[in-house]
């Protein structure tokens, strides 16, 4: 939806906000369950933020990721400046868990990796997935997928090149 609306499609662009709200609104419900009086404020801040650098998204960056970080700006600039006029004297320890990723983000983080990856052939796709997300070695992976250790490394060097433009809208 975004993408269309940034195609100059009004009625998608309406639709992507409409339902970034809903997942903006939970995602700060979440962080600031003793501040909820804040969090229409924050969400519209968000959408307003989103909105003025919709320009600077990169076509098939995963959307997820992009908005995420801008609500997570816009969440540490609201408590920084709420730190500044009041006297909290709650430990540090305990805002951790205002900034810890949610399950939902990973959730989404997962499935756009996925996506990605699932749009490369074979002898590309398998070495990125046991080199570099399981941590294989590069001889482990060739002895459970077959290929040359040589074979492995081209594999992965061509699949996060090909990975890398796919980001960039290239491909």
């Amino acid at each position: 939806m975004l993408l269309a609306g940034l195609n100059g499609d009004a009625r998608a662009y309406r639709q992507f906000l409409e339902e970034l709200t809903k997942r903006l609104r939970a995602f700060l419900r979440r962080r600031l369950f003793d501040m909820q009086d804040q969090v229409e404020d924050i969400v519209q801040e968000t959408l307003l933020a989103v909105h003025n650098a919709r320009l600077t998204y990169r076509r098939g960056q995963p959307v997820t990721a992009w908005v995420y970080a801008i609500a997570r700006y816009k969440l540490m600039d609201f408590l920084r400046a709420r730190m500044r006029h009041d006297a909290l004297n709650d430990p540090l320890e305990d805002a951790q868990a205002l900034f810890e990723e949610s399950a939902e983000q990973a959730s989404d983080a997962r499935r756009d990796v996925a996506a990605l990856l699932e749009a490369l052939p074979d002898r590309q796709r398998l070495p990125i997935e046991m080199v570099k997300l399981q941590g294989l070695s590069v001889a482990e992976t060739a002895s459970r997928t077959g290929m040359s250790e040589s074979a492995v490394k081209v594999g992965v060097h061509r699949g996060l090149k090909a990975l890398a433009a796919r980001i960039r809208g290239e491909r």
